[in-house]
Parts: C-alpha cells; structure tokens; sequence
C-alpha cells in the first residue's frame, strides 16, 4: 500500500512503533491517550469487503467500521434496533418489507448515503455471490431476481421482497448480518475494474459510513482503523484504535502488563488469575455466540462410517479440557445452538470412554485403528486442544497428524474440503437459531458444484431429511413449536453427525484500569470500539 500524504506516514510510524514494542524507548510512558491499542491475533482475516468477509477477527472490523440497515439490542438480543432504518413495516401476507432511513446520512468520504446505496448493497452483495451471501439469497433473493425484489421506492426508502412468509424476527435478524453492511455506491463505482463492483479496491479499504474507518491493513502485523468525523451518531472519543497482530498469550500478556497495549484479547487461562490480582488491570467477559468443534469430512471412507463418528465422541476428554485448557475462557457444550439462542439446549450425553470408543471402531472393523489429519490453526486454545483429542484418541489406536497453518491456510484448505479432521470454530451471523441451523443441519446440494457450502457440505455430509426439517423450523411462527423443533434437530444430530461440539467460547478480555467502556458483544462483530475512552 502506498502512503502518500505526511499524516498518514506519521501515523504508521507510530504504529509500527507500537507494533515492534519501541514506543517506550522514545521516551513514551504507556500508549498515546488518543489511541487504544489492543493486542489480537487476526491471521484470519482475508478481505475488508463486507460482501466477502466471513472470518471471526474480520467482521469485528466491519462491524465497527460499516452500518446495516438494522441491529440488535446488545442488553436484549432478541430486540431489534434501527441502525441506518428510522422506520420499518412488514406487509400482512409477510413478504414485503418496507424501509425508511434516517435522514442527512453521510459515508466517511462525504457522499450522501440513501435508499439508492442500501439497495446497491444488498444487490451487490447477492450479485457477487461469496460466501456470507446465503444469509442474503436464503430470503429468496438471487442473481436473477434481485433487482426486482430489492427496490428503491423514493430517495430514503426501499422496499425488499422475499420468498416465504419468514418469521418477521428471522428477516430482521438476517439483515443485521455483517453481509448486509451499507456501502458508498459512488465510491465503489468509481474504484470498479471491469464489472467487479469495485471488490478488488474494497479487499483493502473502506466504503462505509461507521464510527470508524480503515487506515491501514498489514495483514499478520497490524491493523488500524481511525475515527470517522462525518459519522452521524455519538462521536467516538478516541481518535483511532490499534490492532497489534499477537498470536501468543504469553506475549500479550507482557505487553499489557508493561502498558505496550491496553487491551489483551487472546488470553490463556494460566493468564487469568494473575491478571485479575494486579491494581493497573481489570478483567471484563462475555458469553459468545461461538462454538469449537471437530469436523470430520465424510469424504473418507473411514470417517463417513457412523460407528467411527460416534467414537471420536467418546474420545474427546471434555472435562479435563474444560478444567484446563478453556477455564474461564469457555465451557464444554455438546450441541449446535449456543446457550442464548432460542431453543439452545444443554444436553451432553458423551464423556470420555476409551472403551467404548473401541469397541464401535472394531463394530467398524478397525480395531486396529488407523492414521488420519487434522488441520489445525495455529493459535490457543485450539492447538492445545487438538493435541488433547491427538493424546486421547491414540489410546484407541487412532493416530492423528496435526498439519498446523495460519487461519488463512487452514480455512481455504477446509472451504475446500480438502481435509481429513478440522478444528476451528464457528460464530453465530444473526441472532436466531436459524443462523447455526442453516450451516449444521442444512445441505441442500452436496455437489462439488453447489452454490451454498454450509459447515455440512465442507464436511460432506448429506442430508436431505435433516435439511427438510430445518426448513421446517425457520418458517414456525409460534415459538413454543420452534422451541421443540429446535430441541429435536440438536438430538439428531448429536447422535448422527460428523461434528464433535466441543465447548462455547466465553471471551475474556484484559484491560488497562484507564480504559473506560469496552464490552466484548455477544457475536463478533458486535464488539464496539465507539464507546471507549481511555481516562
């Protein structure tokens, strides 16, 4: 990237100074208290197009950075809030829904922000197809019918039409996702090569109308997102945040204690404790929407057999991993709903039981066992765990590879189903249950070919019933059924599928006593750095 101007040479260099831990030896005490610097492992990120980005660490950055139509009551999920919408209504036959925006929006560039760019959004985003889109198409939106369904209806109203009578939370929900994020239509336009729709320009850059916009992107070194002055809502009281890419635990947290950062986020659980005992330092946690599991592709032979599914069931040690290498920063959970989400259930039926392990792998007629990978990224806990559940299955005679990479490697591998085992995790998009249920138990079209590819279809699991039954749920209106449709779906697949639930992620973020109103959000890209300030 090029940096043509003195300010914005100055202030890489304060970061990069930030970066490499030499701002104290410029004679600087702590950070600059204009700027919040966090220390966070974002290897994953891939692109800044909210059309595009479908990686924990990068909808963060989104969501900070880009406004929906809608959002949710971070105090109360199930609310819905305008963000951008100052109005909206539902026609009576369920299918229309009619948006009205506030007035005198502006983006970060200084173009005016109307109807016009919302519909461009969305349609942009369905046109390009990658891989958030579904959350979009799955209204009944396509390449095809877009352009009919999404309309602008005057300059500050639109109109969007979907297929099915959805439960009216479900559409609003889906329109909170990070997919559906407002983009400046004429910037975008001018930045375009061919018919890309300006996606090229935008993998590195901004478009948005957030609090925040991004400066700089080093990818696996730094990340650094400044204030929009032009932005309409409260205006942020730091002048710019700092993502320092950190990947060990140990390393973040020296940095915190030595004041290099005011924020660590990717702490391990020996760091806790002693953190929480110091004066300068104060902890702050959070329930995510975000799940860890082993996804087993049943395009091998051996793992497509369901006696070996159901082994590596019995071969994770979730107790010992949730004393240890999750405490405080997660609990065992054995289902695809998160705890919050309506119709989340809490059973956990397996343990660990090496025998019967072994005795369904002779059932299989592998008694003795056989040898498998399993790529894994790179970062805690999830290497930890992929080493527990590497120790426990050998005592079964399974014997597991680990091929480790960073998030970028591990994921293109995985979106390809190239792998054998994955561990990773898997964050709630919306806050309705569809939004887990639509890529767990919902497949359908297993081909290489298909346009959605689901966690089921990266791990080729084929489910026509199972996908029946979860296009079933999401059109429920009465909650109480949806409940129990919910209820059963995570039984039948607890005991059928190709995933090992693992725990839920509780994330723990340590923090400089100066710094004043963070809180982690409930899904990654509702962790707000807007009300921060530092005393």
């Amino acid at each position: 990237m090029n940096f043509p101007n003195p300010d914005r040479r100055r202030l890489l260099t304060q970061a990069l100074l930030l970066s490499t831990g030499a701002w104290a030896g410029c004679g600087h005490v702590g950070t600059p208290k204009d700027t919040l610097v966090q220390a966070f492992a974002f290897d994953d990120i891939i692109s800044m197009d909210p059309a595009t980005s479908f990686e924990i660490s990068g909808v963060e950055i989104l969501g900070n950075t880009y406004e929906r139509l809608v959002g949710f009551d971070l105090d109360e999920p199930s609310r819905i809030v305008g963000m951008l919408a100052r109005s909206w209504q539902v026609s009576p036959d369920g299918l229309e829904f009619g948006f009205e925006l506030k007035p005198g929006l502006r983006f970060a560039s200084g173009n005016p922000l109307g109807a016009e760019d919302v519909v461009f959004s969305l349609q942009r985003a369905v046109r390009m197809d990658k891989t958030p889109a579904f959350i979009l198409t799955q209204l009944g939106l396509s390449k095809s019918n877009v352009a009919e369904r999404v309309v602008q209806t005057g300059p500050l109203t639109l109109s969007l039409k979907i297929g099915k009578p959805f439960a009216p939370s479900f559409v609003l929900n889906c329109l909170t996702a990070t997919v559906a994020s407002v983009v400046d239509k004429q910037l975008l336009l001018s930045k375009a090569k061919d018919d890309d729709l300006g996606a090229a320009w935008l993998k590195l850059n901004h478009a948005g109308s957030g609090p925040w916009k991004l400066r700089d992107w080093r990818a696996n070194e730094i990340l650094v997102i400044e204030r929009n002055e032009l932005f309409h809502g409260p205006r942020p009281a730091l002048a710019r945040v700092i993502y320092r890419h950190v990947k060990e635990a140990a390393t973040q947290r020296l940095l915190l204690e030595k004041g290099d950062v005011d924020i660590a986020r990717n702490l391990a659980p020996q760091d806790l404790a002693p953190l929480a005992a110091r004066q300068d330092i104060k902890l702050t946690q959070q329930a995510k929407g975000v799940l860890y599991y082993l996804g087993l592709n049943q395009r091998n032979p051996l793992l497509a057999k369901p006696e070996v599914r159901e082994a590596f069931k019995w071969l994770v040690d979730y107790e010992a991993i949730g004393a240890t290498l999750i405490k405080g920063i997660g609990v065992p959970h054995q289902n695809f709903l998160p705890q919050g989400l309506l119709g989340a259930s809490g059973e956990r039926p397996y343990k660990l039981d090496v025998a019967k392990a072994r005795a369904l792998l002779a059932k299989a007629g592998l008694a003795d066992g056989f040898k498998i990978t399993m790529d894994v990224r790179t970062i805690q806990p999830v290497m930890g765990i992929a080493e527990a559940v590497q120790q426990t299955a050998g005592r079964a005679g399974i014997r597991i590879e680990i091929i480790p990479g960073d998030g970028k490697q591990v994921l293109t591998k995985y979106r390809q189903r190239r792998h054998d085992i994955f561990i990773g995790d898997w964050g709630t998009d919306y806050w309705d249950p569809h939004s887990n249920a639509d890529t767990f138990t919902r497949n359908p079209d297993n081909s290489d070919g298909a346009k959605l590819k689901p966690l089921s279809w990266r791990n080729s699991w084929d489910i026509p019933e199972l996908t029946r039954k979860t296009d079933a749920a999401v059109l429920e209106h009465d909650a109480a059924r949806r409940v129990q449709m919910y209820e059963a779906l995570q039984a039948e697949f607890r005991q059928s599928s190709p995933f090992v639930m693992l725990f839920q992620q509780t994330q723990v973020a340590a923090l400089r006593k100066e710094v004043q109103g963070f809180r982690i959000g409930p899904t990654s890209d509702t962790t707000f750095m807007a009300p921060v300030s530092k005393l």
